[in-house]
């Protein structure tokens, strides 16, 4: 038996003992595919086990992470910091080898991937980022960006729509350097999937302006190579090399659903060992596989080596570019003047102010992609002066990713986690349930993606309940590691960005498409998430708390009220995660629990809001969908006026006076 082969096998028996020891995991692919993910560990990936973080090095991206244990053993046999501990610690808590894929966790995982199909959507935004850095920095004899990105899928990848988002937008912008590799088994969960996937997925990608190889036996390491080496001389398009694998190959389950998601089981693993004729010890890798993957492994980190010296000459060539280039993957902003140009004299709409900001942001963060579905006229993130990316203008800073919600959250998700690059992307915020799940992922992998909604509420008006978000707010907010900004003029708008721009962590941002007026005393305390934007003399006999475009509301009812002689303060609340983080004295001296009476006031669901009115509070929110017509005649029909937030603020005065709980 080769070396070669004997190195695959060892990835199987590693695989399916991890899995047996956890009594949890995905036997199936690691099975199947082992044989894929040793070529292209051996013989294409260009990395440094020394340093995971290399900037040239080539990106893997386990898109079907249920798969895991098969990177977790590619690492630990190629010189990655996967000891035999880690192994045996498979799925266990604080185990730096977890179920799926962790960004952050292991050394050489370059995405969280487990739900299907995300790892593709983040697969093509490392392309993305790859060939626009390199058109924005690469010279003649200076290639200091030029890498690949593999990623491997199984079928479930292909069957969800994100996968077909993704591929699709990858095909339109010819990323030639991006190649995905498909684990064909044909069998997911639920067995056989001639019932759910019968389509010929050849002619699909054909279609999608794919390069399209096909491997008709996974095991045959030469025609892998052959295909993965046609694969990466087409650099005119992306390229799917279709592999037939077989399931729990090797085991007594081969072909069967029965190893998707489950071990393998004592005997059948004791089996597959002696189908494998494997005799070593549990978890040991043989001396010749280790000395074998390791020498390659040594080998390829000259690779880095040739690169730090290429970079140097390129620095003597270059100085310029070169710094550009530091200053672009060391991530760092420069905020110099940022408000230069940026007039607040006037009522206009957020995303308009947003318009403005993030350009003038632009101007000294020139690191910026910033594309949207489709929306870019609506949502005002269009990065003036800029090109569009596309394959005749790689240097584009603006991205048209089409109408492919789902798929912009986690292309955008894979810029931000390649390096370089902040990523900028745009919707009307009824449309963000669609990029649910890119977002979820921004947040676990703590990524400063930064997500722009628009036409944030009833306030859409004649395009009625399905575009009228109501449900949307309390969705994002629920989401962890996402700040949640809902400004209500243009000086807490500019706040919001420049809280997204100096957060390690995801930012969504609610625009209005209605113009707001602006507010005397707004803006700079919005970065700590809630302020008091108007108070009264004394303490305040009410607290009218709002967001948005509500705020307006609030500041026309403590006018009615104080005409009665009743003292109302104004608290503007556009980040509740950002309020809720500050010290237990600032959010005292914004909403004192003296005081008991309050109204919240939002144009969306009311479920975000009782932990602010507390047990005396009362609510003016939204309970059900909008309807369609004007939005001025909506804000009356759903009793978003400053007389019914006058109202609200009298009963609840007497829900304390007479120690009457209202919820």
């Amino acid at each position: 038996m080769s070396v070669q082969q004997k190195s695959v096998d060892t990835i199987r028996v590693l695989s399916a003992e991890a899995i047996e020891k956890a009594k949890s995991g995905h036997p199936g692919i690691c099975l199947g595919s082992a044989p894929i993910g040793y070529e292209l560990f051996a013989d294409f990936l260009s990395f440094s086990y020394k340093n995971p973080k290399w900037d040239n090095r080539d990106r893997f991206v386990l898109s079907a992470g249920h798969g895991s244990m098969l990177l977790y053993s590619l690492l630990h046999l190629f010189g990655y910091d996967v000891t035999k501990e880690d192994i045996i610690a498979f799925r266990q808590l604080g185990s730096r080898t977890p179920g799926h894929p962790e960004f952050g966790k292991t050394d050489g995982v370059e995405t969280s991937t487990g739900p299907l199909g995300q790892g593709v959507g983040n697969a093509v935004g490392f392309a993305v980022a790859e060939a626009h850095l390199a058109a924005l920095f690469n010279r003649p004899g200076f290639p200091i960006v030029d890498h690949f990105t593999y990623v491997l899928t199984g079928d479930g990848c292909l069957e969800e729509g994100i996968g077909y988002e993704s591929c699709s937008f990858a095909g339109t912008q010819k990323l030639g350097k991006l190649i995905l590799l498909y684990d064909n088994n044909n069998v997911t969960i639920e067995g056989d999937m001639r019932n759910t996937f019968s389509e010929d997925t050849a002619t699909r990608f054909m279609a999608q302006g794919w390069q399209v190889i096909r491997v008709d036996d996974a095991n045959n390491l030469y025609a892998l190579k052959a295909a993965l080496e046609r694969a990466k001389s087409d650099l005119t398009r992306p390229s799917i090399i279709i592999c037939k694998t077989q399931i729990g190959y090797g085991s007594p389950l081969v072909g069967s659903a029965d190893c998707h998601g489950a071990p393998l089981g004592e005997e059948n693993v004791k089996k597959l060992r002696e189908n494998l004729r494997w005799t070593q010890p549990p978890f040991e890798a043989p001396e010749d596989v280790k000395a074998h993957c390791l020498a390659i492994a040594e080998e390829k980190c000259k690779a880095e080596e040739q690169w730090n010296e290429l970079f140097a000459k390129y620095e003597s060539a270059y100085p310029l570019l070169a710094a550009q280039y530091k200053q672009f993957m060391n991530g760092a902003p420069d905020f110099n003047a940022i408000e230069n140009g940026l007039s607040w004299d006037k009522p206009e709409a957020t995303r308009s102010c947003g318009g403005k900001i993030l350009n003038a942001i632009a101007k000294n963060m020139p690191n910026i992609m910033s594309g949207s579905a489709d929306l870019a006229p609506s949502t005002k993130t269009e990065l003036a002066g800029q090109e569009y990316f596309s394959p005749e203008h790689r240097e584009g800073s603006n991205i048209h990713f089409g109408i492919r919600e789902h798929a912009m959250a986690a292309i955008c998700n894979g810029i931000a986690l390649h390096g370089g690059l902040r990523a900028v992307c745009s919707t009307f915020f009824s449309f963000s349930d669609y990029m649910k799940a890119g977002i979820r992922m921004s947040g676990i992998m703590r990524l400063p993606v930064i997500y722009v909604m628009t036409h944030d509420s009833i306030g859409v008006g004649e395009d009625g309940p399905t575009h009228q978000p109501m449900e949307q707010l309390i969705s994002m907010r629920s989401i962890p590691n996402v700040n949640v900004f809902r400004p209500c003029d243009g000086k807490e708008t500019l706040e919001a960005f420049l809280s997204a721009f100096t957060s390690p962590n995801p930012t969504v941002i609610v625009e209005t498409r209605q113009a707001l007026p602006v507010f005397e005393g707004s803006g700079k305390l919005a970065a700590r998430g809630g302020y008091v934007l108007s108070d009264c003399e004394g303490e305040p006999d009410v607290l009218l708390i709002a967001t948005g475009s509500e705020v307006t509301l609030c500041m026309q009812a403590q006018q009615e009220l104080a005409a009665e002689e009743i003292k109302a303060r104004v608290v503007s609340l556009p980040c509740m995660e950002i309020f809720d983080r500050q010290d237990e004295e600032y959010k005292e001296s914004v909403m004192p629990k003296s005081v008991k009476a309050r109204v919240c006031v939002e144009a969306a669901s009311h479920f975000a809001w009782y932990k602010y009115c507390r047990d005396y509070g009362e609510l003016v929110t939204m309970t059900g969908f909008g309807v369609s017509g004007p939005a001025k005649q909506l804000f009356e029909y759903f009793g978003f006026t400053k007389e019914n937030i006058v109202e609200k603020a009298k009963l609840s005065i007497e829900n304390v006076k007479n120690d009457r709980y209202s919820h």
